[in-house]
């Protein structure tokens, strides 16, 4: 080979030499951009969220159950005549006599199964049917009747309890347990313009609370 063949021979080379660098740094280049978008999108999303765009989460909502108090134990605790509790049962009183319904004052009546816990009858249900109930009902309809031809217009202004409550202890009054009793209470109302007093004889407490055993003559 002359001197002008390698010549042109080396020049050649040197050419693909630097052709194939160019490749290499356009590739290098090329991978450099790509990693760093890569760490532009990973900043983004680890990143803290906007606070606006945070989902509020809530407690699982809770059921509440209505528990028949006279299935619970008795308490020594006082009944006051200004408990918020016994004047909505009042009330409810006033309303059936008012109305002359007296099944819908059956809640304001001393319940059911406290009344198997305290009295020692062979048979506490039976007798809280049979003979308690029974003479409620009628002392309802005698106490609307008491109020005259227009009781459904009388207003209720409230029950008078004496200050006498009396702590009856197992054994007496033929029971089991314990109670407090007070008698000679009085439900007043007003009607065309007259006052008229309702005997409650005899209520009895369970856990803190008044209620009517009977509301006419004890029987």
């Amino acid at each position: 080979m002359n001197t002008a063949s390698l010549t042109r021979s080396h020049s050649r080379a040197r050419s693909h030499s630097h052709l194939g660098v160019a490749i290499v740094g356009l590739l290098v280049l090329g991978t450099l951009a790509a990693c760093g978008s890569g760490e532009s999108q990973g900043s983004g999303t680890t990143s803290a969220p906007d606070s606006t765009s945070i989902t509020a989460t809530t407690a699982p909502a809770t059921t509440s159950t209505t528990v028949d108090p006279g299935t619970l134990p008795q308490t020594d605790q006082k009944p006051t005549a200004d408990d918020p509790a016994f004047t909505a049962r009042m009330n409810v009183l006033a309303d059936a006599i008012r109305n002359n319904s007296p099944q819908d004052a059956i809640s304001t009546f001393f319940p059911v199964e406290a009344y198997k816990q305290t009295k020692k009858n062979t048979n506490p249900a039976a007798d809280w049917n049979n003979r308690l109930i029974a003479s409620f009902r009628e002392d309802v309809s005698a106490a609307n009747r008491k109020l005259g031809p227009d009781a459904s217009s009388a207003v209720f202004r409230g029950v008078t309890v004496p200050n006498t409550a009396t702590w009856v202890k197992p054994g007496e009054e033929y029971n089991v347990g314990p109670y407090w009793r007070v008698l000679n209470s009085t439900m007043n109302f007003t009607v065309d313009g007259r006052a008229v007093t309702i005997p409650l004889n005899s209520m009895i407490s369970w856990r803190g609370q008044w209620y009517v055993v009977h509301l006419g003559t004890i029987r």
